[in-house]
C-alpha cells in the first residue's frame, strides 16, 4: 500500500482537480460542510489538490450541498476521498456525490468486519449494511482503491496527512513532535466496550506548512481514543479539533481533548444529534481552547442513553454564541441555503474561520513552532 502511494504521488505531483488553484493558491482551505450531523469535510491544499472526508447521508440534499461547495471552492473533481467508516452518514452519500463529481481515489479501513463481541446482525441490519456496501463499492469501482492502516499517510502535495487509526488499531509511535508522558492519564475513566462500526475509524491528522494542525477522528469512541494519548500523547498538540463523534458523550475524552490543546474547536453537530452535555463540559474545561464553531444550533431535548448521554443536550446554555454557528434551523429539511463553515490557513500557521451565513469571521495568531 506504501508503495502504491509512493508511485500515485509522483504521478500526481500537478493536480487537474481544477483551474482556480493553478494559479498561485497559497492557503489551506477547509469547508466544513451541512450534512445535518453526519460528517462532510473538504480540503483543498496549497498545491489544489483536493481530500473530501466522508460525504453524508444517501439522497440529494448531501450530494447537493458536497457538490456545490466543491464547485465554489473551484474544483471539478476530488483527488481523495477518505471514508472513516462505514455508518450511513458518513459513507451513505459517496454514490450520488461520485455520480456528481468524478472521484480519483477512494480510501478505507477495508472490508467491513464486526468488531468483537458484537452481536451478530438482525436480518434488517444486514439488508440496510448491504445495501450501504452495495451502493459504496459501485462508487469505488470507478476510481483508485486503497486501505489504510494507522501509520500510513494520504499523499497530498502540500499537506501531510497522517493516519493514526483505523480498523480498530491506533498508532503506537508518536506523529513528529509528539510522544510526551501524558499525566492526565491517570484519571482515565473508560466507557462500555464499543462493539459498533465507530470503533474502526479512519482518524487523521492534517497538518499545513509545519505550523497547522487539525484532528479528525471520524466517530472514533472513548476508549480508542485513550489509547492515542496514553500513556503518552501520540498525537501532540492541535490548532483545530473537530468533534470525535458529532461532539457526542461516546467520544472525545478530557483524557484526549485537553492533551491535545486545540485552539477552535469545530463541532459537526445536527439540530437533534450530537453535541452532548458531557462533551460541552469537556471543551469548556479545556485550558487552551478559545473558540467552538458549530455546523448547527443544537435544540434542548432529552439525553439519549444509546448515546451515553446523562443530561439533556441542546438549548441556550449549550450552544456557541449565534455568530459562530453557520445553521440555525432547528430542523433537518433540505433547508436552502445551506451553510457551510470555512476555515483558511495561512502559510505562516495563522487562519481565520468564516462563518459565511451572516459573514461573521475571526482570526486566530500562529502558534510558536511545534
Amino acid at each position: 500500500m506504501r508503495q502504491f502511494f509512493a508511485a500515485i504521488a509522483a504521478v500526481l505531483v500537478v493536480s487537474s482537480s481544477g483551474t482556480a488553484y493553478m494559479q498561485g493558491q497559497k492557503t489551506l482551505d477547509i469547508y466544513l460542510i451541512d450534512v445535518e450531523g453526519g460528517q462532510s469535510t473538504l480540503f483543498v491544499s496549497p498545491s489544489g489538490e483536493s481530500l473530501l472526508v466522508d460525504a453524508g447521508s444517501a439522497g440529494e440534499r448531501d450530494a447537493g450541498r458536497i457538490v456545490a461547495t466543491a464547485k465554489q471552492a473551484g474544483l471539478t473533481q476530488l483527488d481523495y476521498l477518505v471514508v472513516t467508516h462505514y455508518d450511513g452518514d458518513h459513507v451513505g452519500g459517496v454514490k450520488d456525490v461520485s455520480d456528481r463529481l468524478s472521484i480519483r481515489t477512494f480510501i478505507d479501513h477495508g472490508p467491513r468486519v464486526s468488531p468483537a463481541g458484537a452481536a451478530p446482525p438482525t436480518p434488517q441490519q444486514q439488508t440496510n449494511f448491504d445495501r450501504v456496501d452495495a451502493a459504496y463499492a459501485e462508487a469505488r469501482a470507478t476510481g483508485r482503491h486503497v486501505e489504510v492502516k494507522a501509520g500510513d499517510k494520504v499523499p497530498i502535495q502540500g499537506l501531510d496527512v497522517q493516519i493514526v487509526s483505523s480498523g480498530g488499531q491506533v498508532i503506537t509511535t508518536p506523529v513528529a513532535g509528539a510522544g510526551a508522558s501524558n499525566p492526565l492519564c491517570r484519571d482515565f475513566v473508560s466507557h462500555p466496550l464499543d462493539t459498533s462500526e465507530n470503533i474502526n475509524s479512519v482518524g487523521m491528522v492534517i497538518s499545513a506548512f509545519g505550523r497547522f494542525r487539525m484532528l479528525d477522528l471520524g466517530d472514533l469512541t472513548w476508549n480508542t481514543e485513550h489509547d492515542l494519548v496514553c500513556p503518552n500523547n501520540l498525537l501532540g498538540t492541535m490548532d483545530v479539533y473537530l468533534t470525535t463523534h458529532h461532539g457526542l458523550a461516546r467520544s472525545g475524552p478530557p483524557v484526549l481533548v485537553h492533551a491535545i490543546g486545540p485552539r477552535v474547536a469545530v463541532m459537526n453537530n445536527g439540530p437533534r444529534k450530537g453535541g452532548s452535555a458531557e462533551t460541552w463540559d469537556t471543551l469548556k474545561r479545556t485550558p487552551s481552547l478559545e473558540d467552538i464553531w458549530q455546523l448547527h444550533y443544537s435544540v434542548q431535548r432529552p439525553p439519549t442513553a444509546a448515546f451515553e448521554e446523562q443530561r439533556e443536550p441542546g438549548g441556550p446554555a449549550l450552544n456557541s454564541p449565534e455568530e459562530r454557528i453557520a445553521n440555525l434551523d432547528e430542523t433537518t429539511p433540505a433547508h436552502t441555503p445551506a451553510y457551510f463553515l470555512k476555515i483558511s490557513v495561512r502559510q505562516d500557521g495563522s487562519f481565520l474561520v468564516l462563518n459565511p451565513r451572516n459573514g461573521y469571521s475571526k482570526e486566530y495568531k500562529a502558534r510558536l513552532k511545534r
